[in-house]
């Protein structure tokens, strides 16, 4: 794995090779064109040697050209996976070391019974979180492997968003109406596993990174008798245009690791696209100005019937 350092030195390194290649494929042809314009007699062997070179010289200038993207890539997936590893190291250590401190109080003091429900309450909380943190990361080396179940079922969409919201107001402890959800009872055929990965997902990083308190809103609307669009948008501070590619990135999270206030891994946006991929979905950030918040919506197909029209067999699942 590389060091973390600048790109300064590679990029440098990278440019001069790239302007020494340029530098010997001008005096190449120049001179063998010149030599060619000398000798008439000879100026067919000049001129499939002036050829022959010349490609010689492109295939070196292309040889260069995809080191230097090659290095600059490796470097910034060096830095994400730097963060990555940053972002796991605190989010495993800050539960563990509250664990750790209430445990040491009860086991060291006479704690009355309102005082030990709290702790107990605090450290229910870190376990949670640690689990949490868990099932991201095995969720993204099962989407990454392709493990999980392809087998499509119905399932209310309607309801699944609901369970989502109200898991996300759980675990972020905000009152039910920070998440506006406005579904129609609506049934899609797809992998219910993978939804409610995404949709958990999503809605977990609107509220994460949404204003202060948090609002968000959650809109599914029919785009035809077999599409669906569900849009999630928050009230944070936006995601800037030349970034809105980058955070689909595996262990990418704006900005540095050892500076941001809120937990993250930098898979959670990842997830979301490669199941969105895995499902025959697209994502997209919409255009918004910034400091207004953030939308995603994402594109589902497989829309069918729901509940009266479908067959006992296939009553959908919540």
């Amino acid at each position: 794995m590389f060091e973390r350092r600048s790109l300064t030195a590679p990029i440098t390194l990278g440019v001069v090779m790239i302007l020494i290649v340029v530098v010997l494929t001008v005096v190449w042809i120049l001179g063998n064109w010149l030599i060619a314009r000398g000798e008439q007699a000879s100026a067919p062997v000049y001129y499939t040697i002036l050829a022959t070179g010349s490609v010689m010289l492109a295939a070196m200038l292309a040889g260069v050209i995809a080191y230097l993207t090659l290095t600059v890539k490796a470097f910034n997936l060096n830095r994400r996976q730097s963060n990555f590893i940053d972002a796991v190291t605190h989010e495993l250590k800050s539960p563990i070391a509250s664990l750790k401190l209430y445990l040491q109080t009860l086991a060291r003091r006479n704690v009355d019974e309102q005082q030990q429900k709290d702790f107990h309450r605090f450290m229910l909380e870190d376990v949670e979180r640690l689990d949490s943190l868990i099932n991201h990361l095995l969720d993204a080396a099962r989407i990454e492997r392709g493990t999980e179940s392809m087998e499509k079922e119905p399932i209310r969409l309607d309801q699944l968003l609901a369970q989502c919201s109200s898991a996300a107001c759980l675990r972020y402890h905000v009152p039910d109406e920070t998440i506006e959800v406005t579904c129609e009872p609506l049934t899609v055929r797809s992998q219910p596993v993978q939804l409610e990965i995404l949709f958990r997902n999503l809605i977990d990083n609107a509220v994460k990174y949404g204003g202060t308190p948090p609002s968000v809103k959650i809109r599914a609307e029919t785009i035809d008798d077999h599409q669906v669009t569900v849009s999630v948008i928050d009230n944070g501070a936006g995601i800037p245009a030349n970034q809105k590619r980058k955070v689909f990135g595996r262990f990418v999270r704006l900005g540095n690791e050892l500076e941001r206030s809120r937990p993250g891994t930098g898979l959670g946006l990842h997830l979301v696209r490669n199941v969105t991929k895995a499902v025959g979905g697209i994502v997209r950030i919409m255009d918004r100005q910034q400091g207004t918040g953030t939308e995603f919506v994402v594109t589902l197909g497989g829309v069918v019937p729901t509940e009266t029209d479908l067959p006992k067999s296939e009553k959908p699942k919540s």
